[in-house]
């Protein structure tokens, strides 16, 4: 997955506090299986982890042509 535009940035941050949430709430409610649970939240925080690198990403590439034109003295 690679952003392309805002909207999809939009759509991905959305996601993210999404599955945010989701951890969260996971965390609150009892155990029924301590196994399962572990390997949801892994999986949860493996997904927050892709989505955030995401928009570093993303962010990174919609600030370099600034900056790159600065440096050349465009």
């Amino acid at each position: 997955m690679s952003i392309q535009n805002k909207r999809q940035l939009e759509t991905t941050r959305r996601k993210l506090t999404e599955l945010e949430q989701q951890c969260a709430a996971l965390k609150q409610q009892p155990a029924t299986d301590a196994h399962v649970r572990e390997l949801t939240l892994r999986s949860l925080h493996g997904l927050m982890k892709q989505l955030k690198e995401e928009i570093a990403r993303y962010q990174t590439r919609a600030i370099q042509p600034i900056s790159d034109a600065g440096a050349r003295g465009d």
